[in-house]
């Protein structure tokens, strides 16, 4: 049986795509639908299902312009209740695509309505599971994200039934089945997913910390644990799915306008649109628009995007690098900001040439950081995670996550200078754009980061200081 996947590494994503006999079907489909049409198209192939695992919370799903463009049917699991045109299949459910079967097994836990999918060759041998966010590689799904859209579905009500359905449903099916999840490492999905995107069932039965034996009581202890909050445009996404949205098209149609610098300033000043510069740290910090805001395209932009932009609603003008204006827009629609009204023409240097106002970032090597911090022992701001800053850190540098920076900018003093960084400059180079747009000019930026300043000759015992040695 020939099972295609369909890897998105900047968000992590994983969908997939079956064809048997001309019949074929996609599972958790992204918002753009084009490539999987293209795809069917190669095999002379009708999408006749697009199957789903769950109302997916990270991505807004591609199920619906993927029924319009090639008349797919959506098929959800059981409990599921969208509000628009679908079949909400029974546990047990054998759907025919060609010679092969899609069997719904219910797994209720990461969401309620959460489903594997079996996949049974022509022969009649299963073949895999496609386990949504039920089951990753190394993981299982979060039971945190339902609550946040329906009160009463506590994580830990949730936790007991991904319990449940682990070793009712999962466990019980031959070692030799290939797992097909949803996400891989780096999706907000999970806490602790392999880099591996497939598995056997019976490698996972082995290595994976949730299917090991142990009580109800003590897996959801061991889920629970170290799960940290959710992003914020997670609940967004969930409503999206299940209530609709608009075509990509009609959000390509919005979104694709080109404005010269003096249209550009015009709309940000009637609108409040914020003005999001995807262009890389490094470009960013040499000159930029005043109050706009980096989240560069080259590195977790949809993550960082829903992170520091809390309404899937709000206006968005885009500055990019010439020619990936409509790559911007699309990664924003994938996780549900569809309001971009439009971009800078010609990028930056459009704005540059015409003489308005331009900002900097101030910046140092990691070379000058090691004189500074011996010299005067400046305060150091390091904007990683928690869980980065207990492994190893700056000595007496102080830790602001970059998602709780708005939470905590008291932190960041005004009447002394400071340093910022991140791991390697791409978060740091947010919070700088996000302190310059609060009126905050006392400080400069690490070029490289944290990993740049712990490779510097300086021995790690004066400045890097590990956590074990605290």
């Amino acid at each position: 049986m020939k099972v295609e996947q369909i890897y998105t590494g900047c968000i992590a994503h994983a969908a997939y795509y079956i064809e048997s006999n001309g019949v074929a079907a996609v599972f958790d489909p992204l918002r753009e639908v084009q490539p999987y049409i293209d795809r069917a198209q190669i095999d002379n192939a009708e999408i006749k299902y697009v199957f789903e695992t769950h109302f997916h919370a990270d991505f807004v799903s591609g199920h619906l312009d993927l029924r319009k463009k090639a008349g797919a049917e959506i098929v959800f699991g059981p409990g599921a209740k969208p509000a628009y045109e679908a079949t909400t299949a029974k546990d047990g459910q054998v759907f025919e695509v060609g010679e092969y079967k899609v069997k719904v097994i219910h797994t209720p836990g990461h969401t309620m309505e959460s489903t594997t999918y079996l996949l049974i060759d022509e022969d009649g041998k299963e073949h895999g599971i496609i386990t949504g966010d039920t089951l990753f590689i190394g993981d299982v799904g979060r039971p945190d994200l339902a609550q946040h859209v329906v009160s009463d579905l506590t994580e830990e009500k949730l936790a007991g039934h991904l319990y449940d359905s682990l070793r009712n449903k999962i466990m019980p099916l031959s070692d030799d089945l290939i797992v097909y999840p949803n996400h891989g490492a780096g999706s907000a999905c999970g806490k602790m997913m392999s880099k591996e995107t497939t598995d056997t069932l019976g490698n996972q039965k082995k290595y994976n910390y949730a299917l090991q034996d142990m009580s109800k009581e003590e897996f959801i202890k061991a889920l629970l644990t170290g799960l940290t909050a959710p992003p914020g445009y997670f609940p967004q996404n969930v409503l999206m799915n299940i209530k609709g949205y608009e075509s990509l098209d009609t959000i390509m149609d919005r979104a694709t306008k080109a404005l010269s610098p003096d249209e550009f300033e015009v709309i940000a000043n009637e609108t409040g649109a914020l003005m999001l510069d995807t262009r890389d740290a490094d470009d960013f910090a040499k000159g930029f628009i005043p109050n706009s805001v980096n989240i560069g395209l080259d590195g977790n932009f949809a993550q960082w995007v829903g992170e520091m932009i809390p309404d899937v609603k709000q206006q968005i003008l885009l500055i990019t690098e010439v020619g990936k204006e409509e790559e911007a827009i699309t990664r924003l629609s994938r996780v549900g900001y569809d309001y971009t009204v439009g971009y800078l023409k010609d990028g930056f240097a459009s704005w540059q040439n015409s003489g308005k106002d331009i900002e900097t970032v101030n910046r140092i090597t990691p070379s000058q950081f090691e004189s500074e911090y011996k010299k005067d022992k400046p305060l150091v701001i390091d904007v990683r995670k928690n869980s980065e800053f207990q492994s190893e850190h700056v000595i007496d540098a102080t830790n602001v996550p970059l998602n709780e920076i708005n939470q905590h900018l008291a932190q960041f003093p005004k009447d002394k200078p400071f340093i910022l960084h991140c791991a390697g400059g791409y978060r740091s180079m947010i919070a700088a754009s996000i302190l310059k747009q609060r009126g905050w000019d006392n400080f400069v930026d690490v070029i490289g980061g944290f990993k740049e300043i712990a490779e510097t000759t300086v021995p790690k015992s004066e400045y890097v200081c590990p956590t074990t040695l605290l």
